[in-house]
Parts: structure tokens; sequence; C-alpha cells
């Protein structure tokens, strides 16, 4: 699965050269599995595509994942494949009738047994859950359509009043919000999942559930390495350690479904902020999902709210937004994507976008001379009116760094392999290409403006501006920074500046 990219087609490249640097995200499911589906999706707008392992048999993922490696192939395109575990899934069991209904102020009890539930009680299989509830706790049921409190509590079972009462059936989701339960972030299917998710080659691994950094450290330590991992911030625990969660994993998610059912829902916006800023401050790629365009799934148009929810998350400052059922199973997959990429290409035009933008920029907590390079990287690109910035990377980390100061201009990345192109098409405004990289400096630069005339990125007259460092082939070296003219003859000699 990681066998290096074709050499692209002259005829695709028009079709594929994003005119956004905001990336869309989309989930594939029933409604979007076959090769012409996919590659209308990667022709209108899709720069990364999500496999929901909620969903689906290993068989179905192991197709769509052909499908995506064959697009590739037949494009010379890097092809970004997201894996989504699951994640533990807290549910009550069944009910005798299929159903009850709960009103507020009556006793409800939850249990250990199986037996099927009433109006009096229900099981709830999760030992772990009554280990860590105390009197006073709240419940949340069927995303919170039902709350209860916990009056008291055994090893097997929590009694409990109805605050909020209302129609509850068979199987329903439970959310604990303010208790930290005692499990692991990844359950033996999702073990199970990410074994094979990694066999097929996916670029990125989306860990759900995540309360603690040991969580991330787990599910790293079993990637070792093969793809770049995650974290979907979607527990409030997880707000108490965004920090030292950020730094550890490799990406995030603002996973707004259970952090809206768990946190109440005026929390959310500001808590959208907080978490796209401390990615941004860290250099990792952050993804806002979760119901960016819901109605789309049954409409061919989204509402005025969806599309502020949108541009509010790319004025934010999002690397990328994500589609989820409006992609995997919405009647509108095609039209789903392409509003997205229509409302980020809007709000990329707007002057407060920019100014926004600058004023969300923070400074990383330790500033390394790679980090000063690409910084002035993108100053100099802006006050010349550069083009493109080119980054010549090993592991990904200088590419990273440039897209964290968010430039007007794309980001030509010049990766040694296909599988850091991959990852890295998640990132704001990076155009990922692969090929053999110079060895030379003067030779990188002469096949920096070369490639980013072929893409599309630059005309002869325009100025780029090129990253490297002279430790070639080490990663985290970026120390000289170049700015070049696209001619039709090569490339005249021009200053440099060095960082040491």
């Amino acid at each position: 699965m990681n066998a290096p990219l074709a050499t692209p087609r002259t005829d695709a490249l028009p079709a594929i050269l994003r005119l956004r640097r905001t990336k869309v995200v989309a989930t594939l499911g029933p409604a979007s599995s076959t090769p012409e589906v996919v590659a209308a999706l990667f022709d209108r707008a899709v720069d990364v595509f999500r496999l929901n392992f909620s969903h689906g048999t290993h068989e179905e993922h192991r197709r769509r994942t052909e499908i995506l490696r064959d697009l590739e192939r037949r494009t010379g395109r890097p092809v970004c494949v997201m894996a989504d575990l699951q994640g533990p899934k807290l549910r009550l069991a069944t009910f005798a009738a299929g159903r009850i209904d709960l009103v507020a102020g009556q006793r409800f009890r939850l249990d250990l047994s199986m037996e099927p539930g009433d109006e009096t009680r229900v099981g709830l299989p999760h030992p772990e859950i009554f280990a860590a509830l105390v009197p006073g706790a709240e419940l949340l049921l069927d995303d919170g359509k039902v709350r209860l409190e916990v009056e008291s509590r055994g090893p097997d079972h929590a009694e409990t009043r109805v605050i909020a009462g209302s129609a509850l059936s068979d199987r329903k989701g439970v959310n604990v919000p303010g208790v930290a339960l005692p499990i692991s972030a990844l359950t033996a299917k999702d073990r199970a999942d990410l074994a094979f998710a990694l066999d097929l080659g996916v670029d990125w691994i989306a860990l759900s559930f995540v309360q603690r950094p040991e969580d991330v450290a787990e599910a790293r330590a079993l990637i070792g390495g093969r793809a770049a991992l995650l974290a979907k911030i979607e527990k409030p625990q997880a707000i108490d350690h965004l920090e030292a969660i950020v730094d550890l994993a490799d990406g995030i998610m603002v996973a707004r479904g259970d952090l809206g059912v768990e946190m109440p829902p005026e929390d959310v916006p500001t808590l959208q902020k907080t978490i796209v800023r401390e990615a941004r401050r860290a250099g990792k790629p952050v993804i806002v999902a979760t119901q960016m365009l819901e109605s789309m799934v049954t409409s061919p148009a989204p509402t005025r709210a969806e599309a502020s929810d949108v541009a509010t998350a790319i004025f934010d400052g999002a690397d990328a937004v994500m589609l989820s059922a409006e992609t995997a199973a919405g009647a509108y997959p095609l039209e789903a994507v392409t509003m997205m990429d229509r409302i980020a290409r809007r709000v990329e035009k707007d002057p407060i976008w920019r100014q926004m933008s600058d004023a969300q920029r923070v400074p990383p907590r330790i500033l390394t001379p790679s980090d000063a390079i690409t910084a002035a990287a993108s100053q100099v690109a802006r006050s010349l009116g550069a083009a493109a910035i080119v980054t010549y990377t090993t592991s990904g980390s200088t590419t990273l760094r440039a897209a964290r100061e968010r430039p007007e201009m794309p980001i030509l990345c010049m990766a040694r392999s296909a599988a850091i192109s991959r990852r890295l098409m998640i990132a704001y405004g990076v155009h990922a290409v692969i090929g053999p990289v110079p060895d030379g400096f003067a030779d990188k630069i002469r096949g920096a403006v070369r490639k980013a005339a072929a893409e599309g990125l630059a005309t002869p007259g325009d100025l780029v501006v090129v990253t490297a460092g002279d430790g070639d082939g080490v990663a985290g070296s970026t120390n000289v920074l170049r700015v070049a003219t696209v001619t039709a003859e090569g490339m005249p000699d021009m200053p440099e500046c060095k960082a040491r």
C-alpha cells in the first residue's frame, strides 16, 4: 500500500489543483463506495477520505481502500486515508416491550442484569461505570433526551431519579459527563480494527474516547510509527489535559457530537476555538467535525445556520472541515462536498478571514531555528507577493511549521516518501507531491522552481520562497531560506538567509 506514486497525468492537474487552503474530509459509506463516486468526490473537493470503523465490515473498508489507492495510481496524486476507530460505546440493554416512557421524578434502577427491562429498571452491562459513579452524578441517555441523577450506587447497580424523561428504547447510548471512566480508549474491537487498518496502509488513525494523555500513548505504542495518530476531543475530561494530548498526538479532531452531549451547548463554540488555537500553537493539524452540513443528508442544500457553522470553523483557523453521514449515507454526497468547497473558498476571499488568521497566530512554546526560518518564509512570501512556498521535508515537520503560519499562498511540499506526502494532505494549504529529492542545495532550488511551475502554482516571472536543510535527509534540520524567480531558462542566483 506504500508503493511510490505514479507520474501524474497532465490532464488530471487542472481538476485537482485546489483553489482553497482549508481541506475537506469526507466519510465513505454506502452512498460513496463506487470508483465513479469516489473519483467524483476527489475531483470536486475531497482531500482526505475517512473510513468509519463504527460501521461497515473489514471487507468493505478493504474495498474502499483499494479504490482510493487505484485512484492515486491513476492520478499520480497523494490520496490521504483516515481510519476512525469506534472506541467504547456505552449502551443500555433491552426492554421487554422494546421501549418504555420515563417521567421526571420517578426512580429508575440500572444494574448488570441482562434480563429485559421495564419502567423500573434496565441492564447497563458496564461495571466500570458503577465503579466510577458517585451520588449526584448525572447520566445522559439517548444523546441527553433522558437525564438521570444518581442517588446511590453499589458495585453492580445504581439507583437514580429521573430529571428529564422521555421515551427510551433498546440499546440507547449512555454518557457520563464529569466522570473520568476507568476504561481504555481501545476496546478489543478497536485493537482488531487498528491492526487491520495498519495492514491496509492507512495514513491516519483517529482515536475515539480520549480522556487522558495515557490513552494517546497507548495507541501510539500499538501504531508503532506505521501511521499518524489523530486524537478526537469528544470527552470533557480531555479538555483538562488538552495541552498534553496535543503534544502526544500528530493531529486533533474537534468531535462535537459527544462533546455537545456531555457539555452545555453554549460551551462548545468556545471550546472549539480553544482546541483549534492549541493545535495550531503546536503545529498539529486540526479538524472540526460533526453535523456540519447535516441537513444535506436528505436535502440538496444546507441551512443558513450550517453554512455559517462551516464558515466559523474556517474563521477559527481549522486545517480541515469534515463531512460524516452527508457523504457516507446521504442522498447528495457530491453536492455536500461541493458546498463545503464553495463555503471555504468564499470565506478565504474575505479580508476579515486574513485579519482573523493573523490575529489568532500564536508562537510555539519552544522556538527553534527551523520554526524561525519557516515563520520568516511566510513573512517574506507575503511581502514579495510570492506565488508559493516550497518546503523540502523528510518527516513532514517543516511543512507543518509552514502550515501553522497560515500563509496566503499554497505550500508545495516536496517529500521523499508516499507516506509523508499522503499524511500532509490533511494540513492547511499543503499541495503535496512526491519525487526524487536532489542532494545539492542549488539543485533543490532548481527542482522547487520547476515543480512549482509544473504543478500550476507559479508561472514565469513569479517568485517562490524555498525552505530546506543542509543536513540532507535529517528530520527537523531546516535552516535555509531562498527566494527564486520562475523563468523559462532556469533560476538566477539570489541571496539566501541562513540560520545556525
